[in-house]
């Protein structure tokens, strides 16, 4: 029986058909995949999305497979990848490197979205760059501050709450207008809630812009579809009153996170990181380094 990695990215393994045709390969994180549903609701699109892992996912045994795609592709739509990633060659400019002169490349962004929920961060340690808090896959910075043993001041105001999401967005237009061929940081804000699940987990709406502009300025423009489904809804971060009021926002709060369909409690994120933290004081060093100015603005 095949396994489930293997059938899941079928071309790249051999296990499906490689399409007739040129193709076009979406390289990034967990965004890339669900740039490429949408894509391929594109009828009659001159390229073929097919489906690769995520970057973090490549092993050195999957670059000779990427080979022969990386071959017959014409469109590389390629969030920024840094040269020697993982200690593998799986950089943007290494792997637009390998196409054929015809192809083009569209570069753009990591999506980072905190305006909806602005204690929600990402911190990494180079012990284990993979390594995430329970029971949600994302650093609370209440949680993260405590852990520090900063105390906490009173509530944030409408103001700081803002700030934190006006940050976001510049932080976002800052990087796209370094590394990026489009963007969405001129609209994100536009989508309301619906901008965001999380905080690198952007709405349907974000990445429709998206998939449009890439395609736009590949000389390809085209109608995209709708995927059927919200593509990165899987895990959901809590729409508190308090931030809504405060981003001028309509529509109902829910003051918890959903897990699919599970509700998972802001007071058990809380408690459950402190005692992660515990165990790993690496991390809140780390995140109290990277995230110094959204811990001063938020009064932790």
């Amino acid at each position: 029986m095949t396994d489930p990695r293997r059938r899941h990215y079928g071309v790249l393994h051999g296990c499906a058909p490689v399409p007739a045709g040129p193709l076009a390969l979406v390289w990034g994180n967990c965004q890339a995949e669900a740039v490429r549903v949408l894509l391929a609701t594109v009828p009659d699109l001159p390229v073929t999305p097919v489906r690769i892992p995520p970057v973090h996912e490549l092993t050195a045994a999957d670059l000779d497979l990427l080979a022969p795609l990386l071959a017959r592709t014409r469109l590389l739509a390629a969030q920024p990848v840094r040269d020697g990633y993982r200690g593998l060659p799986l950089g943007t400019a290494e792997v637009a490197a390998a196409l054929p002169a015809a192809a083009t490349v569209v570069r753009w962004p990591v999506v980072r979205h905190p305006a909806l929920h602005p204690w929600s961060a990402i911190v990494r340690h180079p012990s284990d760059p993979a390594a995430v808090p329970p029971p949600v896959p994302y650093h609370d910075l209440r949680a993260l501050a405590a852990a520090a043993g900063r105390p906490a001041g009173a509530p944030p105001s409408a103001g700081a709450l803002a700030e934190v999401g006006a940050r976001g967005v510049a932080e976002l237009a800052r990087r796209e207008a370094r590394d990026t061929d489009v963007g969405v940081a001129d609209v994100i804000t536009s989508f309301g809630t619906a901008a965001a699940h999380t905080l690198n987990h952007p709405g349907n709406p974000v990445l429709h812009c998206l998939a449009a502009r890439i395609l736009d300025t590949a000389g390809l423009p085209a109608t995209v579809g709708d995927p059927g489904r919200d593509l990165l809804g899987g895990i959901r971060s809590p729409l508190r009153r308090d931030v809504l009021d405060a981003l001028g926002l309509p529509g109902p709060a829910r003051g918890h996170w959903l897990d699919g369909d599970r509700p998972v409690g802001e007071d058990e994120v809380l408690a459950a990181q402190r005692g992660w933290y515990a165990a790993h004081p690496a991390w809140v060093r780390a995140g109290v380094a990277r995230h110094a100015d959204t811990l001063e603005i938020l009064g932790l």
